[in-house]
């Protein structure tokens, strides 16, 4: 192999590009130098050795590597609070304890609806909205993110648990303790597989299929099935029994809702020249509050509503809630087996079978709201998607002694927190003593608060989770988006949802591989200084298994149809695998065979060991500098000594 210093080209070169879709135009050529990424000459072939990491610091042993681990950076990045902590003043301490409880008036009702989607008793919400709160202070890197109950775990709850606890609570040990083993093995990447549009259609998909989960309250009707299309079935055959007054009443809560939210979103004053007065300040923050706490009015009002009810008629004419176990639970160990409805024993193992592949959707999806809800309020800082994941690994696992079902991050709730002027995580504590105070003195009244009320709740605020507005964006920027993002948003509704998510991640994958099969190349007649014409072939990205079928077939019809040297120029090929290599071995012996010389420019130390490692040294030739170029032809006995280049043209 050539490697030697890089000359000028001071002759002007023309060249042929080609696409396999695209016709042979003539366009300047570029020049090989130093800017457009040849590598300097190395010593020899072993050159990648100077980007592999020396291991003489192995002699160390472990107690430096421990001490160089275990540092205040280290400290303060796996454990937040230590970083915060000592600049913690009066103002912040103000900003969280408002935050906190406003949160905690929105966490409180949504916490009894969400239990409702997941098919559990309206407590079991609540016992999943405190412990978490308190254990994020400590280890969460987002100040807006109060853990806690969400819509979409609540929904896959009951696709995966069916409605029954044990399993549920289960599913919460066993999602915290894959979380957690993800951020230690640093596994975020596998977050990365699902897409924008792949998730665009999951959200909407998912809150659809809450709202329609609510009908059945909304209605006072019975709805079976766990899909969209055999909910929806079950709500037509069944419309007949609806009651009179729950719906009226879900509907009028609705309204309220919607109207309040629209109320807070008003700001008296912005036209003004000189800005909002005093007072129109003042009437824009109770506006603000009010639809901030919305939800807990219209409980509280309906609640009113139907305890006056029992306590004058006798009973209500809306279903109520029932009766609520007050009390904070007893810290558990999680259920381990449970006994079924016709009265056989689950052990764990068949529970782990039975809850099937809930057990990887739920904590990729909890992760993914997650993290983005991290990054709509992080204030443009970089977020660590492995102290997320440990952060909400040890949530889960806490709350699952709780008794609690999966929870993450909710955008409603950060919208509430952030608005609030939220400052640090330390807003956790006072929405997690609300909660208990709920608990502890407020659960025996909150069996009065009507069912019709909570699914408007939900209702109300899933409305906004279907993003539609993505459609238009996504058309412009790139047609074939839409594909994976329908087929998920279709198979989600038809299929159980988690199946629906992991299909629409295969079919991204799919679309991936597919792209890395096609790359484009382009193919350039050339000249050397002395006048030899040559083929340069350049692919514009890496050799892996999928595309090197793809590359060499192409190859190989470009390089016969003109029967000149030619050059594969690597500079865009920075990683390969040993099918890679194993197909340029059979290129290379391919042109050897033929008599046609094949050289490689500027393959990457990395890339060139694994080439050389399979393929034949005398067949496979690199060089790295254009003149070297002109040597390696001169020195081929393959080709037909060649006339001297003609004259320029200004002489």
């Amino acid at each position: 192999m050539g490697h030697i210093n890089h000359p000028s080209c001071n002759e002007s070169r023309y060249r042929l590009q080609h696409d396999p879709r695209d016709k042979y135009k003539m366009i300047p050529r570029r020049k090989h130098n130093a800017s457009s990424g040849s590598l300097p000459p190395p010593d020899d072939k072993h050159a990648s050795n100077d980007y592999i990491l020396s291991d003489s610091g192995s002699n160390e042993g472990w107690r430096a590597i421990i001490k160089r681990r275990l540092n205040r950076k280290t400290l303060h990045k796996r454990i937040p609070i230590t970083a915060w902590l000592p600049k913690y003043n009066t103002e912040k301490a103000i900003g969280d304890l408002i935050a906190g409880i406003t949160v905690g008036l929105t966490v409180i009702p949504q916490s009894l609806a969400y239990s409702n989607i997941a098919g559990l008793p309206p407590q079991y919400g609540l016992y999943g909205s405190f412990l978490g709160c308190f254990i994020y202070i400590f280890l969460g890197g987002c100040r807006a993110v109060p853990a806690g109950p969400t819509a979409i775990a609540s929904l896959l709850t009951w696709q995966v648990a069916g409605g029954v606890i044990e399993k549920a609570i289960l599913l919460n040990f066993l999602t915290g303790l894959i979380e957690l083993l993800m951020g230690v093995l640093g596994l975020g990447f596998l977050i990365n597989f699902v897409s924008g549009p792949v998730s665009s259609g999951f959200t909407s998909a998912v809150a659809l299929m809450i709202a329609t989960s609510q009908v059945k309250d909304l209605f006072a009707i019975t709805v079976n099935g766990t899909t969209f299309l055999q909910q929806w079935i079950s709500v037509f055959k069944n419309i007949h029994n609806a009651s009179l007054w729950d719906p009226i009443l879900g509907f009028i809560c609705i309204a309220l809702l919607l109207s309040m939210r629209k109320i807070g979103m008003l700001k008296l004053g912005e036209k003004c020249p000189d800005g909002p007065s005093t007072r129109q300040k003042v009437l824009t923050k109770c506006m603000w509050l009010l639809g901030t706490c919305r939800n807990a009015i219209v409980v509280i009002l309906t609640g009113v509503l139907g305890y006056w009810f029992v306590n004058t008629k006798g009973s209500s004419p809306v279903r109520l809630m029932g009766a609520i176990p007050s009390g904070v639970p007893v810290p558990t160990v999680p259920p381990f087996s449970y006994v079924r409805s016709d009265n056989t024993t689950a052990d764990f193992v068949d529970m782990v079978s039975e809850l099937g592949s809930g057990l990887l959707v739920i904590p990729l999806i909890v992760l993914l709201e997650d993290i983005a809800i991290c990054k709509a309020f992080s204030g443009g800082k970089t977020i660590d998607a492995t102290q997320e994941m440990i952060a909400l690994g040890l949530v889960n696992l806490g709350n699952s002694f709780m008794q609690a079902y999966p929870g993450g991050g909710s955008l409603a709730r950060s919208v509430v927190s952030n608005g609030s002027g939220v400052k640090t995580t330390f807003n956790g504590l006072y929405t997690g003593l609300m909660v208990i105070l709920a608990l502890q003195f407020f659960t025996q009244y909150f069996e009065f608060i009507p069912k019709a009320a909570l699914a408007a709740v939900i209702i109300s605020a899933i409305l906004f989770m279907v993003e539609y507005d993505v459609v238009k964006p996504m058309w412009r920027a790139k047609k074939l988006d839409l594909i994976p993002g329908l087929t998920t948003f279709v198979l989600c509704l038809a299929l159980p949802i988690e199946m629906g998510i992991l299909t629409g991640v295969v079919v991204n994958i799919v679309f991936i591989l597919y792209h890395a099969a096609r790359p484009k190349f382009s193919v350039e007649m050339l000249k050397t200084d002395h006048g030899v014409e040559y083929l340069m072939i350049t692919p514009d990205r890496c050799l892996m298994f999928p595309s090197v079928d793809y590359v060499r077939r192409l190859v190989t019809k470009c390089a016969t149809s003109n029967s000149v040297p030619v050059v594969i120029e690597c500079t865009h090929i920075y990683s390969a695998d040993y099918t890679a290599a194993k197909s340029i071995e059979q290129l290379t012996a391919d042109f050897h065979a033929r008599q046609q010389p094949l050289y490689f420019y500027n393959v990457k130390p990395s890339v060139c060991s694994i080439f050389e490692a399979v393929a034949k040294p005398e067949h496979f030739v690199v060089f790295y500098e254009d003149d070297e170029l002109d040597r390696l032809l001169a020195a081929d006995e393959r080709l037909a000594p060649h006339k001297p280049p003609p004259p320029p043209l200004n002489a």
